[in-house]
This record gives structure tokens, sequence and C-alpha cells, in this order.
């Protein structure tokens, strides 16, 4: 297993560019130095990088770096899938958000990605049963990033969360494949019921700043939920939804909302 993975790692495109990146960074800016070796160069796998940033970012006087750092490496180790996501994830933020221009950046400075792995492998403690440290990690990724992700909600991969302040997704809700949501999004339920309460988001789907979505609905693939909008009811595939309650305003304007990032209405 072990001789597997090394050759997966020099074969692994996204790890090969954050490192190329990374060199490139220290001769432009040598005071990130330090960082950028401690972060990025002095790991052989980009499973390790995470681990390290996810425990650098989540320790606290409560529970050590070492700790947590030991957490994110049984994660990664047990369950190669996160990681996989995790690739994923990255070129989702480089291929949609404007502002990001090198694979580099959302694992050293984006909150929005640092948040969504911590919450991987939250999920991964709460599918071994550890409920508690799963709580734990909830708790210090609210604290640490503004962004509150039930480790329970099962969400998918290629998931950009542009800037991510206030982003609050419940304990049932789903999120689909290559989803793209911006900040104060919340995936809420409508009351103190404790069944399957919160949102259900289909593949491909874009969410803009500060939309509501409530109760447990199906949002259908491909569609776009516009800013502001507060939806309750389901949403038809591949249509656009606004307003106070949210109503279909028209088709969604593309096949794919999600990457495009087209939030005007009326665009075709």
């Amino acid at each position: 297993m072990a001789k597997t993975k090394t050759h997966f790692a020099e074969l692994d495109p996204v790890w090969n560019q954050i490192r190329t990146e990374a060199e490139d960074a220290v001769k432009k800016e040598p005071l990130l130095g330090g960082l950028i070796h401690s972060s990025i160069l002095h790991h052989d796998t980009i499973e390790n990088a995470l681990a390290y940033r996810t425990s650098l970012k989540l320790a606290s006087g409560e529970m050590s770096e070492q700790l947590i750092r030991e957490i994110c490496d049984a994660a990664y180790t047990d369950d190669e899938t996160l990681a996989l996501a995790a690739r994923a994830d990255i070129a989702a933020v480089y291929d949609r958000d404007p502002a990001c221009h090198r694979f580099l950046q959302p694992l050293m400075f984006f909150k929005g990605f640092q948040a969504l792995q911590s919450y991987r492998v939250a999920h991964w403690l709460w599918l071994q049963g550890r409920r508690d440290m799963a709580y734990f990690f909830q708790m210090r990724v609210s604290e640490q990033f503004g962004v509150d992700i039930h480790p329970a909600a099962r969400i998918g991969k290629g998931i950009m969360i542009d800037h991510a302040h206030s982003i609050v997704i419940g304990e049932t809700a789903v999120v689909g494949d290559n989803v793209s949501m911006l900040h104060s999004v919340t995936l809420g339920g409508t009351g103190k019921e404790e069944e399957d309460r919160h949102p259900k988001i289909g593949d491909g789907v874009l969410i803009g700043a500060g939309a509501k979505v409530l109760g447990n609905i199906h949002v259908g693939h491909c569609s776009r939920i516009a800013a502001g909008s507060v939806v309750l009811h389901e949403v038809p595939p591949k249509t656009t939804v606004a307003g106070v309650p949210a109503k279909v305003v028209g088709e969604a304007g593309c096949s794919t909302p999600s990457i495009t990032m087209d939030q005007l209405l009326g665009t075709k």
C-alpha cells in the first residue's frame, strides 16, 4: 500500500503544481519562506500538508496541534477520498474564483477551503462514531473561520465556498458535487423538528450570497438561487429562483451555473 501511495504522489498533478508555486512564492516573498516551507515544502504528500494546515488552524489551549495532527493523519490514511475531494475543491476554487490565480492559494490563504477540509475530517470522525471529537472540530471551525458545518452533513466534492463568512450547514443537509456558494448562505431547518429537516442541494447548483434555504426540500441540479433569497419550497432543476420567499423567475441561464458563476438574473 505504501508503494502505491508513493507512486501516486509522484503522479499527483495538483500537489506537484502546489509545490512548484510554493517554491516560486518563496523566491518572490522570502519573509513567507518559513510559513510556506513548514506548510508545503516540508511535506511529501498533499495529505500531510492538509493535516498540518488543519492542525495549525484548529489547535488551541484546549487541544494541541500534535493531537489534532494525529487525528487528521489517521483520517487521511483511513479514507483516501478525503484528499481526493480536497484536490477537486482546489481545482474548483481555481476555476471559479477570479481572485484565485494559483492552486497554492486555497490551501494557504482561503478560509472557505480550509473550513471545508476541516469539516471533512470532522465528518470522518462522525462516521467513526467519535461524535464528541467531531463536535470539537465543528466548534473550532466555527471559532476560527466563522463557518458552522455540522459534522453529520454530507457534502460532495468540487465545492467552492467563496469568502465563506457566516456559512451555516445543518445536520441533515446534503450538498452534491460541483456546488458553489457565497458568503452568508444558510442551509437550515424551519423549526424544532429532530428528523430529516435540512435541504438537499443537487449537483452543479449556484447559491448566491446571503441566500437562506430552509427545510427538508430539494434544490434541483444545475439551478441558481439568487443572492438574498429565502427558499422554502422545492426548486426544479435548471431553473433560477429569487425573492422572499423565492419563486422561479426563469431558466438557470446555462448548463453549468456553479462553474460559470453568472449571478445576473435574466442572462442567457
